[in-house]
């Protein structure tokens, strides 16, 4: 099955509280991206965004230059959906992340969903090489080396706070590493690492 043929199924069976990696709050993403103190009108996406709320905390807390992208129509759909008028605000973008051509450099890139899908050494590459060239802040959250070994069906690739600041270290210099037990819809728990990046 194609990648985004996955996706597409599991967000037209599930519902939001029925896949393990929805947060109620995404208290640590909206705290690190405040911490860099960015206007407003700063340039924000959300890779693998999905149906997370994160986009309608950033849209609260006053934020006008937004975009979420997914590998899933439906889910941007469902998003859009929920956000009413306020999707007008947002721009949605649909693309697997290896083959997205941003049309303009971020200030902020956040990813709490992709990166531990990138199961290969090229894929991986091919990721870090999209996010050097198109931003200056870096928020991500993936995997740890206790998580799960598979998400939704697929194989994951984890992590620990060093091998993620290892990775990441050549165009990019860490400002701070957490390591975050999140508790899923249905009280399980999943292990992940958070890492915060500047541009070196």
């Amino acid at each position: 099955m194609e990648t985004s043929q996955h996706w597409n199924k599991i967000y037209s069976e599930k519902s939001a509280n029925e896949v393990s990696w929805t947060e109620s709050e995404p208290s640590l993403s909206l705290e690190w991206i405040q911490k860099y103190n960015l206007p407003k009108n700063a340039s924000i996406i959300d890779i693998g965004g999905g149906e997370s709320v994160l986009v309608d905390a950033l849209l609260n807390l006053g934020y006008t230059n937004l975009s979420v992208l997914d590998i899933s129509e439906i889910a941007l759909q469902k998003t859009k959906k929920r956000l009413g008028r306020k999707a007008d605000n947002v721009r949605f973008i649909v693309s697997d992340i290896l083959h997205f051509n941003p049309s303009q450099k971020y200030d902020l890139w956040h990813d709490r969903a992709v990166f531990h899908f990138l199961t290969a050494e090229a894929e991986r590459e091919q990721y870090l090489k999209i996010v050097s060239n198109n931003t200056n802040n870096l928020v991500i959250g993936t995997f740890a080396d206790t998580g799960p070994n598979k998400c939704s069906g697929l194989p994951v690739f984890k992590n620990t706070e060093a091998s993620l600041t290892d990775f990441f270290k050549t165009d990019f210099k860490i400002v701070e590493t957490k390591f975050v037990i999140h508790i899923t819809p249905f009280n399980t728990k999943q292990d992940f690492v958070f890492g915060r990046f500047t541009a070196n």
